[in-house]
């Protein structure tokens, strides 16, 4: 059933076989042919995890929609495609939308569905090798499964839109027909249309005849964009990038994280820009990916760049002027669930203290998930704004920009919260918290808004539910940047600002948000101004279902709480008042203000 699929051997090396284990075939090749049993497709989801046919569950009839996010028919088609998934749905119909477009990444289809409100899962065919197999050539095309993974239907959706225009009515409904006779047991009356939409583009596996080399090509990529958190000593990647020998010996992964857009890593949309953006060009995934598929070859090391240098520091933020250690070391057990431990640091701030740094640093950082870090008053609650900064994976220290500076005042004392997670042996962990002061003038007092809610309730298998909140504006204001907190049914958070008598504007949207990765987005300083009265909103929607490969229960109705399986919902903003010059000249050695 499945030929020629010797012809993407070398496609392989970056991106995987697909389908049982052979190597994909190609989308002009014959494919599996009406009637016949589909083998076991793989493709990746949201979250860059390899998924297959069986995790969409047991059901009765499959429908694979073949698009991407350009195409205008399969644009036009998205209204009718989400009725039919909310009308088939519990009659056992799983719908899925499958991206096999070459240069598009899985941030992009994540926010296609965002943008459309499909509920339905969205995948990646990274390589065109679902497509292939299917026979499926254009988007919007479709493959209608039944039960047993047999190929029932391939083609079009109805005749009502084309490339050239299209009708007000619908002649021939060919997808609902296909599923009624599916779900009756019946073949569809016709097996298989025509397809008039855009056709796909598929991922070359031609080896490149003059291809990429380390020293001349890759080298420089790698040190742009990789080195600065795959070096030695960092704690941040798992293995360094420094030289040709440790990209060799990941080269296979390298190219396959850079061909799905996974690294380096950013979460959001680019269709809003920030200054601490990541990410590669096309002309420089095309790079990596030919140096791999051309068999990793070194080059000429004299057209290597000069290498790059990283100081050796444990602290992100430098030297730290104070540094803080808890008296307590925790002790660990070596599985399990551990509750939020909480340290109280032994020192209480004499006066006012202006930091322009901050950072969390366990002494065994594999055991911490996120910590966060806050000050108080002896005697007093913890409040929302008393927030410092937090530690999280993906994330950063905070360091202020030029200016700017965090008030801790008189009298407080440094509290964490700490999230604990087990390795599978004992293990034992000491908090440190460092902070750096200002060394010019502080103009600015950094700010936040926490727009959050305890009011979560996720029902039970629910694929998209939305939680809602929003804060207000009491100044004229700055934006510096945001963060969003969710647990492991978090799918997507967005930003909105809504402006008194403006247009709302969508500040940031996170479409495939992972909790195992978390980032701050950060506005070039003084490029994003928000009139007073400017109410933020913030929109979360979670995935409660069991295609979600995280998702500890699907059966649950999940509400608010600290651990993961329960459900969080944070959105912090972070601005500073325009009004404001406070003009403070603060002593570098303790932070404090110099009197005039």
């Amino acid at each position: 059933m499945l030929r020629g699929c010797s012809r993407f051997l070398g496609l392989a090396l970056f991106v995987g076989a697909v389908l049982c284990g052979r190597a994909p075939i190609n989308a002009g090749d014959a494919a599996v042919s009406i009637g016949a049993a589909v083998s076991k497709l793989q493709f990746k989801d949201i979250r860059y995890v390899s998924r297959t046919l069986d995790d969409l569950g047991d059901q009765k009839v499959y429908v694979l929609v073949f698009t991407n996010t350009t195409c205008p028919v399969a644009k036009k088609y998205w209204p009718k495609l989400i009725r039919l998934d909310a009308e088939y749905r519990e009659r056992g119909v799983q719908f899925a939308a499958v991206n096999s477009a070459a240069e598009e990444s899985v941030v992009e289809i994540a926010e296609q569905a965002m943008e459309f409100g499909a509920e339905f899962p969205f995948v990646k065919d990274p390589d065109g090798s679902c497509a292939a197999a299917l026979g499926i050539q254009r988007t919007p095309e479709v493959a209608v499964l039944d039960g047993q993974r047999r190929l029932k239907y391939r083609g079009r959706i109805d005749d009502q839109y084309r490339v050239g225009g299209g009708r007000a009515d619908v002649r021939h409904d060919d997808l609902r027909l296909a599923i009624e006779a599916v779900l009756e047991g019946r073949d569809p009356p016709v097996a298989e249309t025509a397809v008039d939409g855009c056709l796909i583009t598929f991922r070359s596996s031609t080896a490149p005849r003059d291809g990429a080399t380390f020293s001349r090509d890759v080298l420089a990529i790698l040190q742009k964009h990789c080195q600065e958190c795959h070096h030695d000593g960092s704690p941040v990647a798992p293995f360094s990038l420094m030289t040709f020998a440790d990209a060799t010996n990941h080269g296979a992964m390298i190219a396959e994280v850079v061909a799905e857009g996974r690294m380096p890593p950013w979460r959001a949309s680019r269709r809003q820009h920030f200054s601490n953006e990541r990410g590669l060009s096309g002309a420089e995934r095309r790079a990596i990916e030919s140096w791999v598929r051309g068999g990793m070859p070194e080059g000429d090391p004299a057209q290597a760049p000069p290498p790059r240098t990283f100081v050796a520091s444990k602290w992100e933020i430098g030297e730290p002027d104070l540094v803080l250690t808890s008296v307590e070391t925790h002790s660990l057990p070596a599985e399990g669930i551990i509750d939020y431990r909480y340290v109280v640091m032994p020192y209480v701030f004499p006066e006012d203290t202006w930091i322009s740094a901050a950072e969390i640093l366990p002494d065994n950082p594999r055991t911490v998930h996120h910590c966060n870090m806050g000050y108080f008053a002896l005697g007093k609650q913890f409040s929302d704004g008393n927030f410092i900064t937090g530690r999280v994976p993906g994330g950063t220290a905070l360091i202020a920009d030029e200016g700017m500076a965090l008030r801790i005042p008189k009298g407080s004392v440094i509290g964490l919260q700490a999230h604990y997670t087990t390795t599978g042996k004992p293990e034992k962990n000491r908090m440190s918290v460092g902070f750096r002061f200002p060394r010019g003038v502080v103009h600015k007092e950094i700010k936040h808004l926490q727009v959050s809610t305890t009011k979560i309730a996720i029902p039970p298998g629910a694929s998209s539910h939305a939680v809602v909140s929003n804060r207000t504006l009491k100044a004229a204001a700055s934006g510096i940047g945001m963060f969003s907190h969710m647990h492991l049914r978090g799918k997507d958070m967005t930003f909105i600002a809504h402006a008194p008598g403006a247009q709302p504007e969508t500040l940031l949207t996170i479409p495939n948000y992972h909790y195992a990765w978390q980032q701050n987005y950060r506005w070039q300083p003084g490029t994003k101004k928000f009139p007073k009265g400017t109410r933020i909103e913030v929109v979360a929607h979670y995935d409660n279902s069991a295609f979600n490969p995280f998702n500890p229960d699907s059966k649950v109705e999940v509400r608010e709480g600290p651990q993961t399986f329960n459900e969080m919902m944070f959105g912090f903003f972070f601005y500073s008042e325009d009004a404001e010059d406070l003009n403070l000249r603060v002593d570098p050695k303790t932070g404090q203000t110099i009197q005039p």
